[in-house]
This record gives structure tokens, C-alpha cells and sequence, in this order.
């Protein structure tokens, strides 16, 4: 079984480059597809808000050690004592004492003072890094000014059609990793002329062409899906790399497009 890569954050914690993502699935689907990602050799999950109940139930039952595990919980902009409530929450329906990176999810409403209490729940050892998701440039100075704390991470819509060079390179300069929710635009680049044309060049499949992409470009991807196929396929993208003109093939893809 393949052991996934993984990098640094900045406070020296280390996230798998592949992370298996569970928004939009029911708790049952949740439960089925957290399992079949286990068996297949996945070892960080991205939960939601409502799924982290089935996450745990299925971490509970796995043979997989906690420490070989990275688990992440994502948290609106409500600001101090309810985003604390909020990772109580999940730690206990997760059934683990603290988890491996909190993100505080959105712009709206109180963002900085949700993020003075994600700093304090890394502090009491609740959380091992802290992070956001969703975040442009202006919002990261504004944080980062209010606040004097980095975050760790940023989780945002990213993928070859929408490739935010701008914000990348805010990430560069400030130490932050970058996180492609949607890594494929919600699955429109399957069927993408340049992708299909690689994935017959490779011998691979247009998704795993897509993720082979993000890994090389040193980001996080988080693939969700609960189909079983989807899901094996989708990790089987450690045994070969695209060749550097074919990265620079995928980054001319570069056009806007958001979904």
C-alpha cells in the first residue's frame, strides 16, 4: 500500500498531500466512504460540520493508529466562545482529545475573534495547528494584523482553471501551505481536451492526471467522493509524475473559471 507524501506546516507539523474530503456526503455516505478511503490507504480526512459523528464512529473501529492519522475540522466565523464550543463539539462526537488542524472557515462575521480562539485552543493542546479556509489576500493581512498569528494554512477553491498565483504567492512570502478544495472544478476538468490528452499519455485516468498536477505544485488536495471507484482511483497517483513540460501544459489551463 502506498504511503501518501506529506509536508511541513509551518509550525513543523506534517499534513498528507492528499487529504480525503467528505463535504456534500450524507452521514451514511460519510461513514461507507471513510471507511473504503482507510482500507485503500488514505490517512487525513477533511471533515465538515455534521459529518464528524460518523467520522468518529469509523476511527473508532479502524486499525489504523491515531498517530498515523490527520484529522481536520473546519469552523464558521462566530466568533470566540462559540467557535470553542464549536471544536468541543467536534472533538467529542469525533471521540479524540484534540485534533490535528482546526480551520476557521469563511470571512463573515467575527473571523478575528474566531481566530483569537482557535490560537488559544492550539495553545491548550486541542488543536495541533490552526488554519483558514477560504481566505483572499486582504483577508489574510487583515487576520494577520489584527491578530499577529499565521495560520498554518489557507483552504481555498484552486485547481487548473483557477490557479490564484496571486494569493500562492502571498502563501510563499508568509510561510502558509495552500489547500485545493475542488481540486478538479467539481469534476468539469475530466473531460478538459488537455487532461484527457495526458491521461492517454500517462496511462492514467483524467482525475488522478489532475491531482498528479497539485502534488507537483507542492499543494494540499482534498478529493472527496463516495463512490468506491472514485475514491481508490483517486489515490492512485504515487507511482508516476508528469513531466515538467506537461505541468506547464496544465498551468496554460489557467482561465478564471470558478465553480
Amino acid at each position: 500500500m502506498a504511503v501518501p507524501p506529506s509536508l511541513a506546516l509551518s509550525d513543523g507539523v506534517r499534513i498528507p498531500q492528499l487529504l480525503f474530503g467528505v463535504a456534500g456526503l450524507s452521514p451514511s455516505e460519510t461513514g461507507r466512504a471513510v471507511r473504503i478511503a482507510l482500507d485503500t490507504g488514505y490517512r487525513g480526512i477533511d471533515t465538515t460540520p455534521g459529518t464528524e459523528t460518523a467520522v468518529g464512529a469509523v476511527l473508532a473501529a479502524a486499525e489504523v493508529p491515531r498517530e498515523e492519522l490527520f484529522v481536520g475540522v473546519h469552523v464558521p466565523a462566530q466568533g470566540y466562545d462559540t467557535a470553542r464550543r464549536a471544536v468541543d463539539g467536534a472533538l467529542a462526537a469525533l471521540q479524540v482529545e484534540r485534533v490535528d488542524l482546526v480551520l476557521l472557515d469563511g470571512t463573515n462575521g467575527a473571523f478575528t475573534d474566531t481566530w483569537r480562539a482557535l490560537s488559544r485552543l492550539r495553545a491548550d493542546g486541542r488543536a495541533r495547528s490552526i488554519g483558514v479556509a477560504g481566505f483572499g489576500v486582504s483577508e489574510l493581512r487583515r487576520l494577520i494584523d489584527a491578530t499577529g498569528a499565521v495560520p498554518a494554512i489557507n483552504q481555498v477553491e484552486l485547481h487548473p482553471w483557477l490557479q490564484q498565483l496571486p494569493l500562492r504567492e502571498f502563501h510563499g512570502e508568509r510561510g502558509i501551505l495552500t489547500a485545493a478544495a475542488s481540486p478538479a472544478a467539481n469534476a468539469a476538468l475530466l473531460s478538459d481536451e488537455t487532461v484527457t490528452a495526458l491521461a492517454a499519455k500517462y496511462g492514467k485516468t483524467p482525475a488522478q492526471i489532475v491531482l498528479r498536477w497539485h502534488l507537483q505544485n507542492d499543494t494540499v488536495a482534498v478529493a472527496a467522493s463516495a463512490t468506491t471507484t472514485r475514491i481508490r482511483e483517486n489515490f492512485g497517483i504515487f507511482d508516476f509524475e508528469l513531466a515538467d513540460d506537461d505541468v506547464s501544459v496544465v498551468a496554460e489551463l489557467d482561465n478564471g473559471t470558478r465553480v
